[in-house]
């Protein structure tokens, strides 16, 4: 009989697969990192040898879930600035904070404090943008994470950019020392968004990602206020100014995508782009609601991002699927829009595919990546349990998932992070945090 790496039995298995079969009492054969077999758990089970397995004890066996949105050093400044409008939250706090606290060291140890935040909570994926991000990658790296990170670009000074002359330059040496970092991590180009980027800039970085066949992400139509800014210089939307300026493709990332039309929504499909659709952000911020109902109705790929702990406060994608769920419906009074199972597949298979990493990751079927959690369902917020995709949407929480694999690698056991030590990442964080805490009670 084949001996594999790990086995998973005794759970309910939602696969995500294209037919979304749910396997009752389902069985997983990991080997070599990837995903072997998986069915019903076979009659001769008990000849099948394992180095080791895994007992779901009855719990929810399920891919890991894939953030399409995050920064990942912005832990650092969780709960700054709460309940502002964006341009001031932005200009007054984070920008200032970011200008006298990004430096190489804040940003690796920040970063390594949302890997563990998503890892712990089930989240085995994340596309991120941000400054400095070779030290986001050197964290990820560490953590067992899969993902795709983006080097941020911006026409103004920056953290590691204080010449914005020199923004697709350090662009372009990121994507050269990521290449062959790791199989779990790919490089991206991330532009902030069309009214802090030139025309040149987009284009340049666009170029930069095209030529390496990496994905380009951007801020587009987050907020009414770029809307306006954008209509003024250019005379029309966000989305249609990105597709003058030639940046539309279908390795094209639209993070938020609120202010759009019915001819924005058909540009974006016609061009294949996709969008990190980032409810619980847009909704704290009063960026609006993103149409996502007539996005998937145009066959638009969409994914579920949480955006930086800065503008949501944690990276726990599981409140993010119920907000993405719930925001809908009563948005356009249809209890029937966003069910779960449609936001089950936006926060893993659509997600990866949004980010790239579609045909790696994202559901559990065989020749896939090992990327899989356990839920534990044995908590009274969990039980009875009559519908496990309907549970993983409304009821469940990142605390109940209980292990987490990453290429066939156990990252999480127990609810334990195996990868990092929790305890002195957060050491380091309360000391930085000290001297935000001054700078923010003094503004």
């Amino acid at each position: 009989m084949m001996k594999y790496d790990i086995i998973i039995h005794n759970g309910i298995i939602v696969t995500v697969n294209e037919d979304f079969d749910i396997i009752r009492d389902g069985i997983v054969f990991i080997s070599d990192g990837k995903i072997a077999e998986v069915s019903s758990k076979p009659d001769n089970y008990k000849y099948f040898e394992a180095k080791e397995i895994i007992d779901a004890a009855g719990g929810i066996i399920m891919p890991g879930l894939v953030n399409a949105h995050t920064h990942l050093p912005m832990t650092i400044l969780r709960g700054i600035g709460d309940d502002l409008l964006l341009s001031e939250w932005l200009n007054k706090y984070i920008f200032p904070l970011e200008a006298k606290y990004m430096n190489p060291e804040t940003v690796r140890i920040a970063s390594y404090l949302g890997c563990a935040e998503m890892l712990l909570s089930g989240t085995t994926t994340c596309c991120d943008g941000y400054f400095y991000e070779e030290e986001t990658a050197q964290a990820v790296l560490e953590s067992g994470m899969r993902a795709v990170l983006g080097q941020g670009v911006i026409d103004f000074p920056a953290p590691g950019i204080p010449d914005p002359a020199d923004n697709i330059k350090a662009a372009i040496r990121f994507v050269e020392k990521l290449h062959n970092l790791s199989s779990l991590i790919k490089p991206s180009v991330f532009c902030h968004s069309p009214y802090t980027c030139s025309e040149d800039t987009l284009k340049k970085a666009k170029r930069i990602a095209s030529a390496e066949k990496i994905l380009f992400q951007i801020h587009a139509a987050e907020t009414k206020n770029e809307y306006d800014i954008i209509m003024s210089r250019h005379s029309v939307s966000p989305i249609r100014y990105l597709e003058q300026t030639e940046v539309l493709d279908e390795k094209t990332l639209l993070i938020h995508a609120v202010w759009v039309d019915e001819k924005d929504i058909k540009i974006v499909s016609k061009h294949n782009s996709k969008i990190s659709h980032n409810p619980q952000s847009n909704m704290k911020l009063a960026s609006g609601i993103s149409p996502v109902p007539e996005f998937l109705k145009e066959k638009i790929t969409v994914g579920l991002g949480t955006d930086g702990c800065a503008s949501n406060n944690d990276p726990d994608m599981f409140k993010e699927m119920d907000a993405a769920a719930k925001l809908h419906k009563v948005n356009i009074l249809d209890p029937t829009v966003m069910d779960a199972k449609t936001v089950v597949q936006m926060a893993t298979v659509k997600g990866a595919k949004a980010i790239g990493l579609g045909d790696e990751t994202g559901s559990i079927e065989k020749g896939k990546e090992a990327d899989i959690i356990i839920i534990d369902t044995d908590s009274p917020h969990l039980i009875p349990m009559y519908n496990p995709v309907s549970h993983i949407v409304y009821s469940a929480r990142g605390s109940d998932v209980r292990d987490v694999l990453v290429s066939g690698k156990i990252i999480v056991r127990n609810k334990r992070l195996l990868t990092l030590d929790a305890e002195d990442i957060i050491n380091k964080i309360n000391l930085i945090a000290a001297g935000i805490k001054k700078d923010v009670i003094m503004s």
